[in-house]
């Protein structure tokens, strides 16, 4: 009896590592890394859950925030002794993984020469080696930037306060209603000690708690960009990028300077209960790929890269009998957000996996 029950000590470990890190059926041993891929797609293609970071390279999470180190040429292969992810680093790469690396853009400079022994007395015999150098800007990101970008680089909620105190654009050259790329505008409570370009907005939508009610912020629509030309009580402003129609009673935000290009995905460390209350675009149904705002941010301690599992409100069953409370069924987990943009009480995030259209006020909360 002992026996077994050392046995069973033994073997719970790695039974609970196994159901942590669970391997598709059709994982391959192996894979070459191409241009456009993601580190989340490679993952997916060996794990069932590629958003478990660290466990599936091998990795704490703690010992890595911002991965640059894997590159279009580069082999991935499967480790089935610790179940984790590996890069190949032999120097023995095979061909296709030379013409993958060779690709434009891949960061392979020009043939650099080894000398060998030749037989002939006194000579040496160089034959071509190819070097590859790979930059930081080449690594393959965490997930693709073209479905979020623009979510990146603009303002998109405003709170109270900063409604309030934004420079309003308060008239326009010659009286024109409308303005637009290469117009010149003037704004009141414009600030000098903060740069030169800014962004311009209007405000869009107001996100309220579906629960409680309380204002979250305001949705702002981006219209384009402008340049300072004078500062002064009114600021003399050009218009250098529009994207809609600007006119008197816009505001101004600063521009955003940059932003990071990768993410460390990972569930929250805390309990979190979030609900779907937007759609962007103003749809009511959403498929991989959308773009989704809960009603959650930094003060209820949501961050970017967290990982959120999306829950389907489980139906209720009538039982036919008027003195008994009909039957509910679980909530029905069908998809994967990744959270990219945290602001104090609201969030944006990308659907990266879903079997069922995502609809308003569904849950999202910690993946189990």
């Amino acid at each position: 009896m002992r026996k077994i029950i050392s046995l069973i000590c033994l073997l719970l470990p790695i039974a609970a590592y196994a159901d942590e890190l669970q391997l598709r059926e059709n994982a391959p041993d192996r894979y070459i890394v191409v241009k456009g891929d993601t580190l989340w797609d490679i993952s997916s293609k060996f794990f069932s859950d590629p958003w478990k970071w660290p466990q599936i390279w091998g990795y704490n999470k703690d010992t890595i925030k911002d991965p640059h180190w894997i590159y279009p040429g580069n082999v991935v292969y499967l480790d089935h002794v610790t179940r984790t992810l590996k890069i190949d680093e032999s120097g023995a790469a095979p061909a296709e993984a030379a013409a993958a690396a060779a690709a434009p853009d891949s960061g392979v400079v020009p043939p650099i020469y080894e000398s060998e022994p030749s037989s002939m007395a006194g000579a040496e015999k160089y034959s071509p080696r190819a070097r590859v150098v790979n930059g930081r800007s080449d690594a393959i990101p965490m997930i693709s930037l073209k479905d979020i970008g623009p979510f990146l680089a603009r303002p998109l909620v405003i709170e109270d306060d900063e409604l309030d105190a934004a420079p309003v654009l308060a008239g326009t050259y010659e009286q024109r209603q409308l303005l637009g790329t290469g117009d010149v505008a003037y704004a009141q409570y414009m600030p000098s000690d903060k740069g030169e370009r800014w962004q311009i907005y209007r405000e869009d939508h107001t996100f309220k708690d579906p629960d409680t009610g309380e204002v979250l912020g305001h949705e702002v629509a981006y219209l384009g960009d402008a340049s300072v030309e004078k500062f002064d009580e009114i600021t003399t402003l050009r218009i250098t990028h529009s994207v809609l129609e600007i006119h008197k009673g816009d505001r101004f935000a600063q521009a955003t300077t940059g932003f990071s290009s990768n993410y460390l995905p990972r569930a929250p460390s805390k309990e979190i209960s979030a609900k779907v209350i937007s759609i962007y675009g103003g749809v009511l149904q959403a498929g991989q790929n959308a773009i989704v705002t809960l009603n959650r941010g930094k003060r209820d301690g949501l961050e970017n890269g967290h990982v959120l599992a999306l829950y389907q409100t489980g139906e209720e069953l009538p039982n036919g009998n008027i003195f008994k409370r009909n039957i509910v069924l679980p909530d029905v987990r069908y998809g994967l957000l990744f959270v990219f943009r945290v602001f104090d009480k609201v969030s944006y995030a990308l659907v990266m996996e879903t079997r069922l259209p995502v609809q308003l006020l569904d849950r999202a909360s910690n993946p189990e």
